[in-house]
């Protein structure tokens, strides 16, 4: 089946109901564009070859998937679906049948398709449909007293009859290649539209003595397409669940799955816990009893096992080792790693740095392109300064050190094993390992000193 099928996928269109400039095929769902659901979909078919009709947009469009290995083809003047598979014919030659999906619908499944091409003999023409309580908007489907399909009719050019049918067309079709072209070339534009529709092409294999074969949608949501902004936020929470539900298959426990959204690749190990108004995003990876606090964020992570993420942290391109404890209001930043059974605390923020096993930032410090060792204690308020205004500068903190609150660490700069910095320090050269350093200015008093005060009779505020 695989070396006779060829996928072609309609995604020409502007969607000017996205009132956007983004073509509709670029909209996103799940922190991926619309047409990349499909994309993915498609190739796990794997047909012979893949042809993607653009029109709208058409260079934005093939930027966004450049390294895919497909035949694009161009649809300058956007006449309607039967055009738009037209202009794909030069490049079917060698294919047995045609499989024609659409870029704006990113819910289909892979073993929809694999059922579908499975059940249409391939001397018919096969038809994805649905049933729908509102039909308003769609192509009904039009059967004869066999069950077989006799035509499909759009919805402006239906009777007033014809729209009260439930069974609607999902644009999805299985098309025998030999006379395809045939079909094609026939069509006309004598339809509210003016456009070439390619639900035509059933009537002609009709006229042909070709079957019409409907393939009825066990779940019509996978058939849903977008049209415009309320229709893609619908999309979005039906994608949502459905990945949430993979990952409680897979043992995840979720406060609220209404609440927790995934926009990217997640695996999770036994016994993970995730409260409500999460997001996981791109490459996320959870180790054995991670327990995931309230509105955080993990993007393109990998958590160790029994790590602990408390409420309000975003936590990106970082790897943090077992038993580490990060937040609340924590943020990691690209390029860090934590180490085993490290603290985090509250407004604290790590950029490229290491924090050593056993190491503790507790609270509001910030600590940037750092090398820190093992059993380090950063005081409350201490600050790595990394940036001279053109460059980044490394500080290096061997194992043991105690830095007082308030302290400053002017990199390039080196801290030994086991020394401690007093309080409030500035260090500005390197400090050597044990004993203490400290940089203060020497404290005074002025006695019977006042704070000046405002003159009532005037009225000013000073």
């Amino acid at each position: 089946m695989a070396h006779e099928l060829d996928i072609v996928i309609l995604a020409a269109g502007q969607g000017k109901r996205m009132a956007s400039t983004l073509p509709k095929v670029l909209q996103p769902l799940g922190g991926r564009p619309l047409l990349g659901h499909v994309l993915i979909t498609a190739v796990q078919v794997r047909p012979r070859r893949l042809h993607v009709v653009v029109g709208f947009g058409a260079e934005q469009v093939r930027a966004a998937f450049a390294g895919l290995e497909a035949h694009w083809v161009l649809q300058p003047e956007l006449r309607g679906t039967g055009d738009a598979l037209r202009r794909a014919l030069p490049a079917l030659g060698g294919a047995e049948r045609v499989l024609v999906l659409y870029g704006d619908v990113p819910l289909l499944r892979a073993e929809t398709l694999a059922a579908f091409l499975a059940e249409t003999p391939a001397n018919a023409l096969g038809l994805m449909t649905g049933l729908r309580e509102d039909p308003q908007g769609y192509g009904r489907i039009l059967r004869d007293g066999h069950g077989q399909v006799l035509a499909i009719r759009e919805d402006r050019d239906a009777s007033a009859d014809e729209r009260r049918v439930k069974e609607v067309n999902l644009g999805i079709m299985l098309l025998p290649a030999a006379p395809l072209r045939r079909w094609l070339e026939v069509l006309g534009e004598d339809n509210a539209q003016g456009e070439l529709y390619l639900t035509d092409v059933v009537a002609l294999a009709r006229a042909d003595g070709f079957a019409v074969l409907p393939f009825v949608l066990a779940d019509p949501q996978e058939g849903a397409g977008v049209n415009d902004p309320a229709q893609l936020a619908v999309l979005e929470r039906i994608y949502q669940a459905r990945r949430v539900a993979e990952l409680q298959a897979r043992g995840l426990r979720v406060a609220d799955p209404s609440r927790l959204d995934i926009r990217g690749d997640v695996q999770v190990g036994q016994d993970c816990w995730i409260e409500p108004n999460c997001l996981l995003a791109g490459q996320v990876r959870l180790g054995n009893g991670v327990r995931v606090g309230m509105g955080c964020i993990l993007q393109d992570v990998e958590i160790g096992d029994d790590v602990e993420i408390l409420p309000y942290t975003l936590v990106e391109g970082a790897r943090i080792d077992a038993g580490a404890r990060i937040g609340p209001f924590a943020r990691i930043r690209p390029g860090t790693e934590i180490g085993v059974a490290a603290h985090v605390g509250n407004f604290v923020e790590v950029k490229a740095s290491r924090l050593g096993a056993g190491s503790k930032a507790n609270h509001l410090s910030y600590l940037g392109d750092s090398d820190i060792g093992s059993d380090v204690n950063i005081g409350a308020g201490t600050i790595t300064c990394n940036y001279d205004g053109a460059r980044k500068h490394r500080t290096v903190i061997a194992d043991g050190v105690f830095v007082g609150s308030a302290s400053q660490l002017v990199a390039p700069v080196r801290v030994g094993a086991g020394a401690t910095i007093g309080a409030g320090s500035t260090i500005t050269k390197d400090v050597p390992a044990g004993g203490l350093t400290l940089s203060r200015s020497p404290q005074k008093s002025i006695l019977h000193w006042q704070r000046p005060r405002r003159d009532k009779g005037t009225g000013e505020k000073g």
